[in-house]
């Protein structure tokens, strides 16, 4: 049962060690705003700190901040404690990976919060800001005159900058969605078996 356990939790390990490793590298070799391109004008690294959440999004002011930060904390938790339950329960394999893989995103962006603000952003603890590096504008163009709204204006994709954290996330959330039939088999066929005998006339 242990080496049940073992795969995740190594597996979210090893993700939240790259993650903050690719961070730790970006802070000390780019300044802030620099981009080293790899695929050009359509793939790069591009240094960037948000106080929100996953690509850039944000919560507005300090309270918001430290909000956000707490609200990570306490789904961190809740992820693990599901994590656990799925492992116990005999669960889809690959549910559980996914699940440790939306662990490691948080966790990773976790990290960044409580302690970067003290490390590296003379911020208090539960300030710091989360660090952001990968940006991929695959498509930029203008949309046309006659689109509502936006007509004219310039657009970007993908425009959001994210990390390997934010990556891990939304991996894990894409293929629940997309395996749902697959992952919660297990729980179709329990809900569908009979609770007790049928009694005959």
């Amino acid at each position: 049962m242990k080496a049940a356990y073992t795969k995740p939790f190594l597996t979210a390990a090893f993700i939240v060690l790259l993650d903050q490793i690719v961070k730790i590298w970006v802070r000390q070799h780019m300044f802030l705003g620099e981009e080293i391109h790899f695929l050009g004008n359509r793939g790069m690294l591009r240094y960037t700190e948000n106080n929100g959440m996953a690509f850039g999004m944000e919560l507005g002011g300090e309270l918001g901040k430290l909000a956000l930060t707490l609200f990570r904390i306490v789904a961190v938790c809740g992820i693990g404690y599901g994590l656990v339950h799925l492992i116990k329960h005999k669960y889809h394999r690959g549910l559980v990976m996914m699940v440790a893989l939306i662990l490691a995103g948080a966790v990773g962006n976790i990290i960044d919060s409580v302690f970067y603000g003290i490390m590296f952003q003379n911020q208090p603890l539960f300030h710091g800001r989360v660090v952001d590096m990968f940006y991929f504008p695959l498509i930029e163009g203008h949309f046309p005159l006659w689109f509502p709204i936006w007509g004219g204006e310039e657009f970007i994709f993908f425009r959001p900058i994210f990390n390997l954290a934010d990556s891990a996330i939304s991996v894990g959330v894409i293929l629940i969605l997309f395996n749902q039939k697959r992952y919660f088999k297990h729980e179709q066929l329990e809900e569908s078996s009979p609770n007790s005998e049928m009694v005959e006339d």
